[in-house]
């Protein structure tokens, strides 16, 4: 009896110690796994600091301009290929400035027409100062291609209602984020925050698809136009001015605000 029992006690010493060893390391693996989940968090936090944050009102003001434009939310393709037929919707075009995510099914590079300037001139703006080009994510959807991409993208808006992807009527484009540089980053967002300032454009910075989602008001069409024009005057010749009528010089008094 004394050999069995201590066997029985030897064996339970063993099952014990293996029960706790793997206890021990399973808890170990735990704290690990939330260090590193810490980390992340944190880091992430320090990497994503939007300038323009995803809102439910900016959602909102979205579908606020596309009724004000009394545009359709296109449901289907042959609505979009309709669209496309009468030139209600244009074609963006690949350059030296500008490249589509290959993933975008051709079908989907249209946009309106305001939209489309809006991306071209962006991407100039932004070859001038980085010698690169942007990247068009996504442009125009429909209802039903929404419907399918919030089965597996849960922070995809919604193909319906007062929030309502902008997608769908044509005015919006998501501009590539994932790569660009703090320095690039800020200068794409300060170029919008004027244009968002003047109620040309309503952006928002997504953090789980890492893209800037712009919409863009027809309002764009006439602000571009007046810049141009301007940009094309070419300042008068100064008036000759004879040596006797030079003006004397005067005194000025310059107060601090």
């Amino acid at each position: 009896m004394k050999v069995k029992f201590s066997g029985r006690i030897g064996f339970s010493v063993l099952l014990i110690a293996a029960v706790c060893g793997q206890a021990s390391a399973l808890h170990s693996t735990t704290q690990a796994r939330a260090r590193r989940s810490s980390r992340h968090r944190h880091f992430g936090s320090i990497l994503w600091n939007p300038l323009f944050r995803p809102t439910h009102e900016s959602l909102l003001r979205q579908n606020e301009e596309i009724d004000r434009l009394e545009l359709p939310r296109i449901q289907d393709d042959s609505e979009l290929e309709e669209l496309k037929a009468s030139g209600a919707l244009v074609p963006i075009r690949a350059s030296e400035t500008l490249r589509f995510d290959p993933r975008l099914d051709p079908s989907r590079r249209y946009c309106r027409p305001w939209t489309r300037d809006f991306v071209e001139d962006l991407g100039e703006a932004y070859n001038k100062e980085f010698r690169g080009q942007i990247q068009v994510n996504s442009a125009v959807r429909t209802a039903q291609g929404q419907k399918k991409l919030r089965r597996h993208n849960r922070n995809a808006a919604p193909e319906s209602g007062e929030t309502g992807s902008s997608h769908l009527a044509g005015i919006t484009v998501d501009i590539q984020r994932r790569g660009l540089t703090g320095e690039q980053i800020r200068w794409v967002e300060q170029y919008m925050l004027v244009l968002n300032n003047q109620g040309l454009i309503e952006p928002e910075e997504e953090r789980h698809e890492w893209v800037f989602h712009v919409m863009v008001s027809d309002r764009y069409e006439g602000w571009r136009e007046s810049n141009v024009l301007s940009a094309q005057k070419e300042p008068s010749a100064p008036p000759t001015v004879e040596p006797t009528e030079l003006p004397q010089p005067v005194s000025m008094i310059v107060q601090e605000p």
